[in-house]
């Protein structure tokens, strides 16, 4: 798998890979009817994806992260430097979503893209990472706590006011794979 940050020219996103972006958005009904992020979970077009990037762009310490498996997207990560308020007094980065294409869930992809970005945060000298994951999405919950995640917290995400959980995750030297 490769990853790469996407990089925005002259503050848009290249035509292709706002194309790939909106296709991979879209394989993921379910979790755009809990979120309420677009007005049709099943008719998400280029340009909501495009605002929405750009609103997570917009906060200082942003990245989008692109993997590709293949030469396809495959997953998408938005990742936070710091809390966007800083006024929250929380010192530990954010992985602000993590998104696979519906039709590669369970095949690692979602994984190894956590993992370069926990890799990334470590590397950066940070000593934890914090998501939160929206009530009722429970795969999700099970995923990030079979990762490693624990409970901090319950509380109203920032854009929307959605009920979520808070959890947290210590970045400590990670062991390389077995061989």
């Amino acid at each position: 798998m490769i990853i790469e940050t996407l990089v925005p020219a002259d503050h848009a996103l290249p035509g292709p890979v706002l194309t790939e972006i909106t296709a991979l958005y879209a394989t993921n009904h379910a979790f755009f009817e809990l979120s309420g992020d677009f007005p049709d979970p099943h008719r998400i077009t280029a340009g909501q994806v495009a605002r929405a990037l750009a609103d997570e762009l917009a906060h200082d310490g942003a990245e989008v992260l692109l993997a590709r498996s293949a030469g396809r997207l495959v997953a998408l990560a938005a990742v936070l430097a710091h809390h966007p308020d800083p006024a929250s007094g929380d010192p530990d980065p954010w992985i602000g979503l993590l998104i696979v294409d519906a039709g590669a869930h369970r095949s690692g992809h979602g994984s190894a893209l956590a993992d370069h970005a926990e890799d990334r945060f470590r590397a950066a000298g940070r000593e934890a990472v914090r998501i939160a994951v929206l009530d009722g999405n429970a795969g999700a919950l099970a995923f990030w706590t079979a990762r490693g995640y624990a409970f901090l917290r319950h509380a109203k995400d920032r854009e929307l006011g959605r009920d979520c959980t808070v959890l947290r995750k210590e970045l400590r030297h990670r062991r390389p794979p077995a061989t």
